[in-house]
């Protein structure tokens, strides 16, 4: 791929000096990803930058070192920050309340600084901490500052359905589709005034980044933004892959290409691949592996199910192939394929692949042995009513 210099939001102010947060105490929501291509941290810029006070430095899911696996809370054993010196807050823990940051948390701030690599996908859930960051701003009367980045799997291509109501959660808090095709500064324009938040919003956008960019185009060092996110690949299936957290198959953690590798002990890797490649699924392929998870679900155990080979990114359609994967694994693996039935994201009375879907649309029609189409239907016209909202907050050509 040609690549050209982009610049994130975090390059774009510190060409600046920090000039917008002169004289502000500043709170830094970050992880690993929230650096320029000299790996240089936010948290260090902010700390040496004149004239800004870094106060606190507040951690997402996997927390700021990015450390934790899905689902884990991550606790304050280290309240700290060995490299700064500043106060660390989890924005994960074990409880619902956990989410978002406290009153007392926030006291002696002046701004909240939201610097996270996203992956383009609703599931993902640090846009999510972003928007609920940015309420809990608009309640003290922070500023809130996002540095934005590209949306690694470029920002044209969009797919899916809408999360119905009722159906919110952790993993789809407001009415997206699966595949969004925005960045999380646009997300913040459209979750501030769309959906009522009304803080005091600055997006620093990204210089020189294209709506058809992948990630390996921009010329940016990839930092996996979670440990089951290694590569761009990944992420490039993760719209669709991500549905399998919902059902008793391994997504492929504890193997080297999760979401790209899956599949369970009870799966006939072949009769598998030939359920699935009768879908004609454009631009991608499975091909028939055995893998043992080192952990995980079915850890240690022979799996039998698919590796996907994306050959054409622009074609691929990842829910599509995502959905068309568990209905294969359904027909295939007989009663041996089950949906998820424990707590998932803080939810209880809920499947995790209805949260996933955000409608039990898609988990009726794959039990009652519809075609592909048909546990598809009705997702344009969702998308199609999304679409000119979206259109309201893009920044980029």
């Amino acid at each position: 791929m040609a690549t050209h210099i982009v610049r994130s939001g975090l390059e774009v102010l510190a060409g600046q000096g920090f000039a917008p947060l002169q004289g502000l105490r500043v709170g830094a929501i970050c992880n690993p990803t929230a650096v320029d291509r000299d790996f240089r941290h936010l948290a260090d810029l902010l700390r040496q930058a004149k004239g800004v006070r870094l106060v606190a430095l507040f951690g997402p899911e996997h927390g700021i070192r990015g450390e934790a696996q899905d689902m884990v809370g991550v606790g304050e054993d280290e309240p700290v920050d060995s490299r700064t010196g500043v106060r660390v807050h989890s924005l994960y823990g074990d409880r619902l309340e956990s989410l978002a940051p406290t009153a007392q948390s926030l006291q002696g701030l002046d701004a909240l600084v939201f610097d996270i690599q996203d992956v383009g996908s609703r599931y993902y859930t640090f846009v999510y901490t972003m928007a609920r960051c940015m309420k809990a701003a608009a309640k003290a009367k922070l500023k809130f500052f996002v540095l934005d980045r590209p949306n690694p799997i470029g920002g044209e291509g969009v797919e899916g359905n809408l999360v119905h109501e009722g159906y919110e959660s952790f993993v789809g808090m407001f009415p997206l589709p699966n595949r969004h095709g925005m960045t999380a500064g646009e997300l913040a324009r459209l979750f501030n005034e769309r959906h009522g938040i009304g803080c005091d919003l600055t997006v620093v956008a990204c210089d020189g980044w294209r709506r058809g960019d992948w990630f390996e185009q921009t010329g940016l060092p990839w930092v996996p933004p979670s440990p089951n996110m290694p590569t761009v690949d990944t992420a490039c299936v993760y719209p669709g892959m991500c549905l399998v957290e919902g059902t008793n198959l391994s997504e492929g953690r504890g193997t080297t290409r999760p979401f790209e590798i899956f599949g369970a002990p009870f799966l006939e890797p072949y009769r598998f691949c030939e359920a699935l490649e009768a879908e004609e699924l454009p631009g991608v392929r499975a091909r028939p592996l055995s893998f043992h998870p080192t952990f995980h679900k079915h850890a240690g155990k022979s799996c039998g199910g698919a590796m996907l080979h994306v050959h054409d990114r622009r074609s691929f359609l990842p829910l599509r192939t995502g959905i068309a994967v568990l209905r294969a694994a359904r027909a295939v693996g007989g009663q041996d394929f089950r949906w998820r039935t424990e707590r998932y994201e803080f939810v209880e009375d809920k499947p995790a692949i209805d949260l996933l879907c955000g409608t039990d649309a898609v988990r009726r029609a794959i039990d009652a042995g519809a075609s592909l189409d048909r546990c598809l239907a009705g997702f344009e016209a969702e998308l199609a009513a999304f679409l000119p909202v979206r259109a309201r907050y893009l920044l980029y050509p």
